[in-house]
């Protein structure tokens, strides 16, 4: 049996369980004989991790949840074949990711990015159950409180525990964020909600679906707030973006016959 090496009381992560990147963050919460996954991440990985899982001596047969922060293809595309080797569990997540599991949607859920020539399989997976704001999910006499923190993706979910928040792809111990794209639905506005909930919240420490955690410290919080507020209004982020002032300052002087070489 290997030794459990827990990243705080009753969390374990796998990659620094196995001290190599296996891909997302991959959190296992246990108390008791009785265990839940947050993210599976890709197939190719899936067994390798049940495999270790086992090897720290927990019971496959106890796993209760598998959860889906939300529907990216790197952080649920070994989901249906986790569901079928841990099939005591139940597998959930916010509704709109549960319509892009089952659709096979692969804009949504960036299995598929001609541009960057990604084009990967996106198994489709029904999930047993559905969950949002304010659920509870408990295992053991530990309860995980669900957050909805859209911005990234609609379907953007973290989890409170204590003093610990599994936060998913909201913010990263460097102060960047989740991807932000149109054709993945995301919402600058939503996000910059969701970064102000978490710099505002009581949690202490913000466990990530990538990279390591790290302290919620409120002035790198704000720092990516401030940032985030500039992208609104900023071309690069095209229909992300709610204005670009350029455009008004240009019709104004077009009124006032500016705008020639001068």
């Amino acid at each position: 049996m290997r030794n459990r090496r827990d990243l705080f009381p009753n969390v374990l992560e796998m990659n620094l369980q196995a001290r190599r990147r296996l891909g997302c963050c991959v959190y296992l919460v246990y108390h008791g004989e009785d265990w839940l996954l947050i993210d599976v991440g890709y197939e190719e990985t899936v067994r390798e991790i049940i495999d270790l899982i086992r090897s720290l001596d927990f019971s496959l047969a106890r796993c209760r949840y598998i959860i889906a922060t939300h529907a990216d293809a790197d952080h649920v595309q070994g989901l249906r074949l986790a569901k079928e080797l841990l099939p005591s569990a139940k597998t959930v997540g916010h509704p709109l990711a549960a319509e892009s599991l089952a659709t096979g949607d692969r804009i949504l859920t960036y299995a598929e990015i001609p541009a960057q020539g990604i084009s990967i399989p996106m198994p489709l997976v029904t999930l047993d159950a559905t969950i949002n704001e304010g659920d509870v999910l408990r295992v053991g006499d530990l309860e995980l409180v669900t957050w909805n923190t859209p911005g990234h993706t609609q379907s953007q979910l973290a989890f409170q525990m204590g003093h610990l928040l599994f936060s998913g792809d909201n913010i990263f111990r460097d102060g960047c964020v989740g991807n932000i794209d149109a054709h993945h639905g995301s919402d600058i506005a939503a996000f910059i909600h969701s970064l102000e909930r978490i710099r505002d919240s009581k949690v202490e420490w913000l466990l990530p679906s990538h990279g390591p955690c790290f302290r919620n410290d409120r002035r790198l919080l704000q720092g990516t707030i401030d940032r985030l507020k500039t992208y609104q209004h900023m071309a690069d982020f095209g229909t992300c973006a709610s204005d670009w002032p350029l455009l008004d300052e240009w019709e104004a002087e077009l009124a006032a016959g500016q705008g020639r070489p001068q």
